[in-house]
């Protein structure tokens, strides 16, 4: 454990790092020697766990994302795309991308923290107009929010389609790449900054459990029960934005998860947050997991976006939960 956090600040694959994975490699029986075990160490430290990594911490915080805007809207249908937040971090990546084109390119080494930074400015600086614009006379209008959500998350798309239409062909390429998601190229480097996003998610979202019960009664009701609504509120607003603005900056825009795996594990479990905030975590996480695997088999050795991948299974999905609603 020790070794694989050093790696995550050294980068290359440390002795101490290669050592272990060539015991873990000998655990399961493959017992591999000389040359091809450091191979096989390099292919496995450098290559497999950070994309593993990277696709269990995006499908979490995206997961986690989802249960708390649907307990903040109180609806099963609701998702962070609703607010503004997954456009906003759209948006601020892509300036960063197209803008460091523009200024004779970013160095690899700060690209990663600038794409993070600016996809995280970007999803919270929409997601707090959003909120700004939903709050009246102290109070946060939540279908007002809705509504300004669908309002900025139109026109940061049409920035997006200016800063398309205005990017060269690297930038235009990295640009596309990057609107349909995907795990490839993950690197520490690139995967601390969420790493962090999701153990700090990870550990402060299921202490709103109770609070968050609550609000599904209504606000009113909460506010009796001695919760304080209003904090709550613009708590889960940021969690969200820095949810998913690491995500985003991470992998790309990978939809339907925020919505899916929520909806889906409060079926089988039911609406309890104590549990639902847990086991969305491990569902998203295993769904990213899948959705990779399935990017990278369907049609080897081309690797599909994995964004394709989660719309295709979460789209019918997702329309099937239109269908059940009641008329």
């Amino acid at each position: 454990m020790i070794a694989f956090w050093l790696s995550l600040s050294l980068g290359p694959v440390t002795l101490p790092l290669g050592d272990t994975l060539k015991a873990l490699l000998q655990l399961f029986g493959l017992s591999i020697a000389g040359e091809g075990a450091d191979q096989a160490a390099l292919i496995l430290g450098q290559i497999r766990l950070p994309r593993a990594l990277l696709g269990l911490s995006v499908g979490v915080v995206l997961a986690l994302s989802g249960v708390a805007m649907q307990g903040l809207f109180r609806n099963p249908l609701a998702d962070p795309g609703l607010v503004g937040v997954s456009s906003g971090a759209a948006l601020g990546a892509a300036a960063t991308i197209v803008g460091g084109e523009l200024v004779g390119g970013i160095s690899p080494l700060l690209e990663p923290y600038l794409l993070s930074i600016s996809a995280f400015l970007g999803g919270l600086g929409v997601t707090w107009l959003v909120y700004r614009l939903g709050r009246r006379d102290g109070r946060t209008h939540v279908a007002t929010m809705l509504l300004a959500g669908i309002a900025l998350t139109a026109l940061a798309g049409a920035v997006i389609g200016l800063f398309t239409y205005v990017a060269d062909d690297k930038a235009l390429r990295t640009l596309t790449f990057w609107n349909l998601g995907s795990l490839n190229g993950a690197s520490y480097a690139r995967l601390w900054p969420l790493l962090l996003v999701t153990v700090a998610v990870t550990f402060w979202l299921p202490r709103r459990a109770r609070a968050l019960n609550a609000l599904l009664l209504g606000e009113s009701e909460a506010r009796h029960l001695g919760f304080d609504v209003e904090q709550l509120k613009r708590e889960l607003v940021f969690c969200t934005a820095l949810s998913v603005g690491a995500a985003v900056a991470a992998a790309g825009m990978i939809g339907f998860v925020g919505l899916v795996v929520p909806h889906l594990v409060r079926l089988m479990i039911g609406p309890d947050h104590r549990l639902l905030l847990p086991a969305s975590a491990l569902a998203g996480g295993s769904l990213l997991l899948l959705a990779d695997l399935l990017a990278r088999l369907l049609l080897a050795p081309a690797e599909l976006p994995i964004g394709i991948v989660t719309a295709l299974l979460g789209a019918p999905f997702f329309l099937y939960l239109l269908l059940r609603q009641p008329q």
